[in-house]
């Protein structure tokens, strides 16, 4: 029989599940016609879509 491996327990933010930097369009179109974008870091993992593992596994849904 062959050993079944475990993998390590993902420590993925729950606030942004792992998705910590995203692009938010303001609406506002530039000279060369693309949109104008801001970068949005999540506050609770700092932009690294990972937390550390006590809270990651504190919270209940």
């Amino acid at each position: 029989m062959m050993p079944q491996h475990t993998h390590a327990q993902t420590r993925i933010c729950p606030d942004c599940s792992g998705f910590a930097t995203v692009a938010i369009a303001t609406g506002i179109r530039l000279s060369d016609g693309t949109r104008h974008t801001i970068p949005v870091v999540c506050l609770a993992c700092h932009g690294a879509g990972v937390t550390a593992r006590r809270l990651a596994t504190a919270r209940t849904a």
